[in-house]
């Protein structure tokens, strides 16, 4: 079955109807006929690749089916709670947490001394409280089924197989535009199923004693940015101990592992602590640009002689793996492949899978055990110009100055630069405009608003463009900003963006058997950074400042001096040329067009007109994500399957 999920846990009412559910869940060909029913002798039973930790009555809580992550869990009486991540947490840990909390905000303190990496799932008097994480890495959805109640699970199409949810046209259609901001990434694509916010939590209470009605879930914000108030050279200690403790979560105690070096500096510093880890064996794998003007390679084979040049005598075997610029496939190659995964949704990513999985199958091959990328380094260290209005406000003279260096670099005009720091608009008000007809922004317009403006591709139909003017006018009614301050709403809303982005790296890492990870999209990475004091964060004269300082003494000084970062966009505009017949093919019978979204006509023409300028300014990816993500969707479950069997009288039993 094509697009069938690999991992995923749900939680689950205490009632008969909750238990009914249970045994609606998706279950592999492999584990067919695997009786999955909890252990009442006991709080917990695996059987196969299915885990069940029960409720005090017996009846199935939480059912994780976890792949690659690890689930640990631990009960108190009536009290449990249950970590899935990178890692197994100790028993002694666990106790510590839970014996400790009274309550929620208890639970979270004690939590902070873990790394943010974990799902977590408690229960303190009775309620079930869920949540993900504050980057957004690990995200809970929650539906109501017919019987059972509210159900939650980190896979929103889980909850759509279980209450037979349609998709929503309106939240397809949004996924079509190259960037979704705060709120409207939350939409889930199916109806009847919601995203919690990151940063929030889940709480699911109990029916009334007497009574078999339960009311709806709540959510409570459990994660708040902290103030950026420290000197460099102490968050800069703070960031270095984040990303330490994140690699050692993910990789500490494995003997065989890899890592993606590009030569950039984010993956070089992954590199270099996993290193620290200790593993017998280390492989490194880098692929080799077209660009003959690219420096990555040069930097990355730089990277590996400063490694072996001052290995230690404990130091791993390190290999060092260059995949030939022949060998590495054009972005939108093999789109037949995605069907491989079932993403939580569309992602823009999808053209580059064929990409990925050669990566990933080339460093499965070395006998790795897990995959480290640098994925998250951009979002989270780079900062991104709209941090200058947030300067501008304590410190005017020094926003400005540094506005002006930034100004030379990107080309942006004066005048239009002093309006727009200026600008006071409203995180509503700008929401509200953020899609408009209007040409797309042109490269020297200044970015220092709530996000980037963005216009509706050409080959979008009449009707699609109208669903998402109403869902951007819909949410402007009571959008609320992540952050009061510009600059951290978009860094934290960008961090996000990435982070959603990266669950479909990690989904091609289990079809192929080889856990994949982003240390850096750590909460406890993100909170260390933001905690910096802004000016000495970012800087247009300094490449990443605070990682550089972070990760001096791990990484050689040399290393650490690059200032330089390759792209790849020849390779998706020559991917356009070389694989036009596939998506000549893809275009051809158009599910995205039989929902009435896309022009199909139009996105034949240009198919096969790959360099036509339109396709220069306008990126196709997100639509290609969206035509391959749907015929997995609707082929991975047929809705003649999805409809829940349990009868709403069973809910009270």
């Amino acid at each position: 079955m094509p697009g069938q999920l690999r991992d995923y846990f749900v939680v689950l009412p205490d009632s008969a109807a909750g238990a009914a559910a249970a045994g609606q869940l998706p279950v592999p060909e492999a584990a067919a006929g695997r009786s999955s029913a909890p252990d009442a002798a006991g709080p917990a039973r695996e059987v196969g690749d299915t885990l069940t930790v029960a409720h005090p009555s017996g009846r199935p809580w939480v059912v994780a089916r976890p792949l690659v992550r690890k689930v640990s869990h631990l009960a108190r009486g009536e009290d449990a709670l249950v970590l899935i991540g990178p890692d197994r947490v100790p028993d002694a840990v666990l106790a510590d947490v839970l014996e400790g909390a009274r309550d929620r905000t208890g639970l979270e303190r004690r939590l902070a001394r873990l790394p943010g990496l974990y799902h977590v799932v408690a229960r303190l008097s009775g309620k079930s409280w869920i949540r993900g994480t504050a980057t957004g890495l690990r995200r809970i959805h929650h539906a109501r089924h017919p019987a059972a109640g509210t159900i939650a699970s980190d896979r929103p199409a889980v909850l759509a197989r279980l209450i037979g949810a349609p998709l929503d046209e309106s939240a397809l259609a949004l996924r079509l535009l190259d960037f979704l901001p705060h709120p409207l990434s939350r939409r889930a694509v199916w109806r009847g199923v919601h995203e919690t916010g990151a940063g929030y939590g889940l709480a699911l209470p109990v029916a009334a004693p007497g009574t078999a009605a339960v009311p709806g879930p709540t959510e409570h914000r459990w994660w708040e940015p902290p103030p950026g108030e420290l000197p460099l050279a102490e968050g800069a200690r703070k960031v270095g101990e984040a990303i330490a403790a994140s690699v050692r979560a993910h990789v500490g105690g494995l003997d065989r592992i890899s890592c993606e070096l590009s030569g950039g500096l984010d993956s070089t510093v992954l590199a270099f602590a996993a290193r620290e880890t200790g593993p017998a064996s280390l492989s490194l794998l880098t692929v080799a640009a077209r660009d003959r003007y690219s420096e990555d390679e040069t930097w990355a084979r730089k990277a590996v002689e400063a490694a072996r040049n001052t290995a230690a005598g404990t130091a791993p075997a390190l290999d060092h793996h260059v995949v030939p610029a022949a060998d590495a496939p054009y972005f939108y190659a093999d789109l037949a492949s995605t069907a491989a995964e079932l993403n939580d949704e569309p992602l823009p990513v999808a053209p580059g899978r064929a990409r990925a999985e050669l990566l990933l199958g080339r460093a499965r091959a070395t006998g790795s055990r897990y995959h480290l990328t640098g994925y998250g380094g951009d979002e989270i260290f780079l900062g991104l110009p709209h941090a200058y209005q947030d300067l501008f406000h304590g410190n005017p003279f020094t926003a400005w100055s540094r506005l002006g260096g930034l100004r030379h670099q990107l080309g942006w005009p004066l005048l239009p630069t002093l309006k727009a720091l200026l600008d006071r608009s409203t995180f509503p008000r700008w929401l509200a405009g953020a899609v408009t007809a209007a040409p797309q922004p042109v490269a020297r317009t200044p970015l220092l608003s709530w996000g980037v403006r963005q216009s509706p591709h050409p080959w979008l139909t009449e009707r699609a463009k109208t669903l998402i003017a109403e869902e951007f006018r819909a949410a402007a009614e009571h959008a609320e900003p992540i952050d009061p301050w510009r600059g951290r709403h978009v860094d934290i809303d960008g961090v996000r963006m990435g982070a959603r982005h990266f669950q479909a790296m990690e989904d091609i890492g289990m079809t192929l058997g080889l856990p994949v990870a982003a240390p850096l999209y750590d909460d406890r990475v993100l909170e260390a950074t933001l905690a910096v004091r802004l000016p000495e964060r970012i800087s247009p004269w300094r490449y990443k400042p605070l990682l550089v300082e972070a990760m001096r003494g791990v990484v050689p000084d040399a290393l650490l001096a690059r200032t330089t970062k390759d792209h790849m966009s020849s390779d998706e505009h020559q991917g356009l040329r070389e694989h036009a017949p596939e998506l000549a093919e893809l275009w051809t019978g158009s599910r995205l067009a039989e929902h009435g979204l896309v022009d199909s006509r139009q996105l034949l023409r240009l198919a096969a007109e790959p360099f036509s300028p339109i396709l220069v300014e306008h990126s196709i990816s997100s639509t290609v994500a969206g035509e391959t993500w749907l015929r997995t969707a609707e082929n991975a479950w047929p809705t003649s399957e999805s409809a829940p069997t349990t009868t709403p009288s069973e809910a009270s039993l």
